[in-house]
């Protein structure tokens, strides 16, 4: 189906899209409920009146079982699972990655997902493990790239088909892969095999891995990362240009016992209170909650709440411009979200180029925050400035004298450096800041200071600087 998708707002690398289907439009970001057509722990109503648009489901499990094969083939995958709204289906693709086969072809997988009208049907492809070589992911990328070739060839119009991106950790291959992938128009591409990097906390290469292949795939397409099930991980993903996500997690937690916030997860029977408004939690202490018989159900259902919240929460960040405030407040829930946040500025420009131009109000929360892409941006158009003469650069109130002495006189602000002075309550020289920028700010505003010099040889500069005082960096 062409133009499935449209994006509505942007900030970062995220936006707000709208993800259209044979059965109905998405919002997006979205987060799919994983439903086991074996055992549905809530029912599709109850996913619908938590908030869920869309779901996904196993189309492996459903087929290699005769009384839903023949179910889903009579009624519909959605008559199957009592849900009028999108479905998307996984084709057996975690089951061989944990099993390391499955009994089933390829192509007969794709074409039983389309007979049963699944609004978007997943190809069969080779999950790459973290640990393997690069010449194993290559193989298994081949093979991968070989199924996708003969899914477009066998794809129904009428209906989505997603094109996996796979190529292990190694960025060059998640980018040429993706790349290929772009060619062949799919509809929906997931990011795969990124399940066991988000387990074992690996979030630093889990952005390589995205931002590799967003490079690869282009900025105007929807982008599912599959197993980001964990509402901790949900504004790292928005920010990078993830719009699906899906859960699995809301169920497997409460089976264990655990209990899903937006900054990490607890044990039940380890908490005092819960620091939860939801439904659940008003109605429940840890303790009544840990005895409940339905404790499971109760449990799905608070997690799944929680789930919802936070991506609401990303969302209205990405409207009103403020997802790097949002995002960093989360990273700073665990030391390797943190050490993942502090990567991105590797990206910096990537984002710069994607962010959108003008917001409301920048906040400096932290160093990281002088590598924003507002502040990339800022410093590449104002050393398109053209300057002759005299040129202060001062970061007190000129003086009368000032004016008469020197042709041009700039303000200096850190992060960002020299400005215009009447440009001084405009966005994002209107930032609220630290009353003490930090090192950072400041070697990333002499920085943009140089820039403006070289581009300026002809113009003689004088700089008067309070805060460069005590600054390691504040010889020019």
């Amino acid at each position: 189906m062409q133009g499935c998708f449209e994006i509505l707002h942007k900030d970062l690398a995220g936006r707000i899209g709208r993800l259209h289907t044979p059965h109905g439009t998405v919002e997006t970001p979205a987060l799919m409920p994983v439903v086991n057509p074996h055992v549905l722990l809530l029912s599709p109503q109850e996913l619908v009146d938590l908030g869920a648009d869309m779901i996904i489901t196993n189309s492996y499990i459903i087929h290699q079982d005769p009384i839903l094969r023949e179910t889903a083939l009579e009624r519909g995958v959605h008559g199957l699972l009592g849900f009028d709204g999108p479905v998307m289906t996984d084709s057996g693709a975690f089951q061989l990655s944990v099993y390391g086969n499955v009994d089933v072809e390829p192509l007969e997988i794709l074409e039983f997902q389309q007979e049963i009208r699944s609004d978007i049907s997943v190809p069969l492809d080779i999950p790459t493990a973290p640990d393997a070589s690069r010449e194993q992911a290559g193989r298994e990328l081949a093979e991968t790239e070989r199924r996708l070739r003969e899914a477009v060839a066998h794809r129904r119009e009428d209906l989505l088909i997603a094109g996996p991106v796979q190529g292990g950790i190694y960025p060059d291959l998640r980018e040429s892969a993706a790349r290929r992938l772009r060619g062949m128009g799919f509809d929906v591409y997931p990011i795969g095999a990124v399940v066991p990097l988000m387990e074992s906390y690996r979030f630093t290469e889990l952005v390589d891995v995205v931002v590799a292949s967003k490079i690869g795939l282009g900025p105007g397409v929807p982008v599912h990362l599959f197993g980001a099930g964990h509402p901790m991980v949900f504004a790292l993903a928005a920010a990078l240009g993830c719009d699906l996500f899906d859960s699995a997690a809301y169920a497997l937690y409460a089976r264990d016992g655990r209990y899903l916030t937006p900054t990490g997860t607890y044990r039940l029977s380890e908490l005092k209170y819960l620091p939860c408004s939801c439904d659940v939690c008003r109605e429940h202490t840890p303790a009544s909650l840990n005895d409940d018989p339905k404790r499971v159900e109760l449990l799905a259902r608070h997690n799944l709440l929680a789930s919802f919240q936070e991506l609401r929460a990303v969302r209205q960040s990405i409207h009103e411009g403020s997802l790097w405030e949002h995002l960093e407040r989360r990273c700073r829930s665990h030391p390797r979200m943190y050490q993942a946040f502090k990567h991105l500025s590797r990206y910096a420009e990537y984002l710069e180029r994607l962010d959108r131009v003008s917001k409301t109000t920048l906040f400096y929360l932290s160093t990281e925050s002088a590598r924003r892409p507002e502040v990339i941006r800022y410093r590449n158009r104002i050393c398109r400035l053209e300057l002759r003469g005299k040129v202060l650069v001062t970061d007190r109130h000129p003086e009368e004298e000032d004016r008469t002495r020197y042709d041009h006189i700039l303000g200096f602000l850190p992060p960002f450096g020299p400005y215009p002075l009447g440009l001084e309550e405009m966005y994002p020289l209107n930032a609220e800041l630290p009353d003490e920028m930090d090192d950072s700010a400041v070697k990333e505003a002499l920085d943009t200071l140089r820039s403006l010099i070289r581009e300026n040889p002809g113009a003689e500069f004088h700089v008067e600087i309070s805060c460069l005082e005590g600054c390691r960096d504040a010889v020019l």
